[in-house]
């Protein structure tokens, strides 16, 4: 079951193979718990992503589709999403801020049994990442915090920063199309 690829594991998964899903856990349940402790804040709700997270791997009838991008995008793409409404949920019962804090990003642990491979891939992206937010403005970044680290919607942006709709979605899209412009550029680099 080791040598076997994430897609491989994944098609096993699809058919109820319960040997299967262990293995996806433990090459994965750090990435997943270090994303939601950095969004989260929090070690009991971070557990609780990671254990809903393999749930949903479990039970899902949709699949990892690889000609869509790598299994990690797809698993940390799941990761955000549940952390997005655990956040949305928390902010409803209380109305407070989880801030993001940019150079939290030095704080997330790497796993111990990851790949030299696999760590070095990490710290490639985050040095994307990190060069490509120069080239973002200001409220820029805040809009992109707000969206992908708050769990703010697009319509609780709008009123919060009292602007349109329209408004709002059009300075997400330019916000990514400038960091996607940035870190392809970069990647080529690599």
């Amino acid at each position: 079951m080791q040598n076997l690829s994430d897609l491989e594991l994944m098609l096993l998964v699809k058919r109820k193979r319960h040997d299967a899903l262990p293995v996806l856990y433990d090459r994965y349940a750090a990435l997943v718990y270090s994303f939601a402790m950095k969004a989260l804040k929090d070690e009991s709700a971070a557990r609780e992503i990671v254990q809903s997270v393999f749930v949903r791997l479990w039970t899902t009838e949709s699949g990892y589709d690889p000609d869509k991008g790598r299994f990690t995008s797809w698993l940390i793409t799941i990761t955000r999403n549940m952390t997005t409404d655990w956040l949305r949920k928390q902010r409803r019962l209380s109305e407070g801020l989880v801030p993001f804090i940019p150079e939290e990003l030095e704080r997330i642990p790497d796993a111990q049994a990851a790949s030299p491979e696999a760590r070095a891939e990490r710290e490639m992206l985050k040095e994307q990442i990190r060069g490509a937010y120069r080239f973002l403005s200001k409220q820029q970044i805040e809009l992109l915090e707000h969206f992908y680290w708050q769990g703010y919607s697009l319509s609780e942006l709008a009123a919060v920063y009292q602007e349109p709709l329209g408004t709002v979605k059009n300075r997400l899209h330019q916000a990514l199309k400038i960091l996607r412009r940035h870190l392809a550029v970069e990647g080529e680099g690599w």
